[in-house]
């Protein structure tokens, strides 16, 4: 734990406030960026997103790992599209639990099992059916070590969702309020100074 946060204590960071998110970004030491929003009702972190680096020429793409997916081009900017029947995940994160969301799966409840895969520290969701199969990396416990605990894990199913809930770990829940007393002391500019209306 001590490592990742030395990391987060020693980026760079700037913060802005827009209506009730505060939207933390962070420059890290060896290069990499990652931004965090936070619901300053609740100060639950709603998004997280990691800047990847393209090739020289190309525009940086943000790799979501929380909250809701980079908006897609319409539908006349691509040629081919992936099916909107196909499953996707989303992510949730609450004060007590982490959350995947996987949407377009109509099979029953009792057709699927969720498991710990030690060795690759992810959950692994399977039907029985053999018509779907999905790892989920925890990268909030991997950054810290934590060991995944099948005991933590729960499931639903409803309006073609499976929802997937797995239990923080008190580690994880001592770091996130070490992270946000961090960010507490980050000055913060309004999204609203910044704008210059013509």
């Amino acid at each position: 734990m001590s490592d990742w946060l030395s990391q987060i204590k020693n980026a760079k960071k700037s913060c802005l406030v827009d209506r009730n998110l505060k939207k933390v970004h962070y420059a890290f030491e060896n290069g990499r960026e990652m931004v965090e929003e936070y619901n300053m009702d609740t100060n639950v972190l709603t998004r997280r997103a990691w800047k990847s680096k393209k090739e020289l020429g190309l525009q940086d793409n943000w790799e979501v790992e929380m909250g809701d997916p980079e908006p897609t081009p319409s539908k006349d900017e691509t040629l081919i599209q992936e099916s909107s029947n196909q499953p996707f995940v989303t992510r949730r994160n609450t004060r007590v639990n982490l959350e995947w969301r996987i949407r377009n799966l109509p099979y029953p409840l009792s057709i699927y099992s969720v498991t710990v895969n030690p060795e690759e520290g992810c959950l692994v969701i399977k039907t029985t059916n053999n018509k779907y199969f999905k790892k989920l990396a925890v990268p909030e416990l991997q950054r810290l070590n934590i060991v995944l605990e099948p005991c933590k894990i729960s499931f639903s199913h409803k309006f073609n969702t499976l929802i997937v809930v797995y239990e923080k770990p008190n580690e994880l829940i001592e770091f996130e309020k070490l992270v946000l007393k961090e960010i507490q002391s980050v000055k913060q500019k309004n999204h609203d100074m910044d704008c210059h209306p013509s």
